[in-house]
C-alpha cells in the first residue's frame, strides 16, 4: 500500500498530501469539521497541528486520525473496488 512521505496542513481546512509513488493533492476536511471526533477541528491551530502518526495516518493529538488509503481514493478519483482492481490486474501482468 501506498505511505504518505509528506505532510502539510493548508488554510480552510484542507491537506496537502504526498504518497511514495508520486500522487500528490489537496483534499478538502471542511465538511468534517464540528461533527462527532472531529470537533477538535474548529480549533483551526489545532488542525494544523497534525503529523504522519506510527500507523502512517494524518494525526492529531495521538487519538485522532483519518484513513490515509481513503484520502489517497480521493486524491486519484477512484473507488475502493476500482483501486483494488487495477492493483490484482497489474498483479497478473
Amino acid at each position: 500500500m501506498e505511505k504518505i512521505i509528506e505532510l502539510k496542513a493548508l488554510d480552510n481546512y484542507k491537506l496537502y498530501l504526498k504518497y511514495n509513488d508520486g500522487v500528490e493533492g489537496s483534499i478538502d476536511l471542511s465538511d468534517l469539521v464540528g461533527k462527532g471526533v472531529f470537533k477538535d477541528f474548529e480549533d483551526e491551530v489545532f488542525f494544523k497541528n497534525v503529523w504522519i502518526g506510527e500507523s502512517g495516518a494524518p494525526t492529531w493529538n495521538n487519538e485522532l486520525d483519518i484513513d490515509p488509503l481513503n484520502s489517497y481514493l480521493k486524491l486519484i478519483g477512484k473507488t475502493f473496488e476500482e483501486y483494488i482492481g487495477e492493483r490484482k490486474h497489474k498483479r497478473a501482468s
